[in-house]
């Protein structure tokens, strides 16, 4: 059943949402971006490794995470989190958001099981539709192969908010 814009606006407020960015600027700009869309419950941790503690510990809904991080990086975060032999919680359905937006970053971002990719700097509008895109239409998570993550979507469907150009997303096989 399809959701109406009352009823997302309704779970966008109950959702809990970790943020993940070792930058206390960028933190608190998401945060209240975040809090401007009506999100109520945001969790932050300074590193990939934090962040993974702090999945098991708040189990959020939404996990948005920086790319470029010291130690365990983005990337990594993802891979760990992606591990459904190891990792608690891995179908948390994750935005990547980074400052580069090179279609190889897209990509790469898709084969590691993100749900949604930011390109910083992010505006609320494309915050919340990411959001919005997870909520309103949740993709069933599958492996195939060593890929584990949200069921690709069709490249027709998928129209990123980037300046990079590139308007397509990756059909996993």
């Amino acid at each position: 059943m399809p959701q109406t814009a009352k009823s997302l606006d309704a779970r966008i407020r109950t959702i809990k949402v970790l943020i993940v960015d070792d930058e206390h600027y960028s933190r608190k700009v998401i945060r209240t971006l975040l809090l401007a869309i009506g999100v109520k419950i945001i969790h932050e941790a300074a590193n990939g490794n934090e962040g993974l503690d702090a999945i098991c510990t708040y189990a959020p809904d939404i996990v948005i995470v920086d790319w470029q991080m010291p130690g365990l990086d983005g990337g990594e975060f993802v891979r760990c989190v992606r591990s459904p032999d190891v990792f608690p919680m891995p179908d948390v359905p994750i935005i990547m958001l980074t400052g580069h937006g090179e279609r190889s970053r897209v990509i790469e971002a898709v084969r590691l099981g993100v749900h949604e990719f930011l390109l910083k700097p992010v505006s609320s509008s494309a915050l919340q539709a990411r959001i919005v895109a997870i909520l309103a239409n949740p993709r069933p998570m599958v492996r195939r192969g060593l890929y584990y993550g949200p069921e690709p979507r069709r490249t027709s469907s998928y129209k990123p908010e980037m300046d990079s150009g590139f308007s397509e997303m990756m059909i996993i096989n």
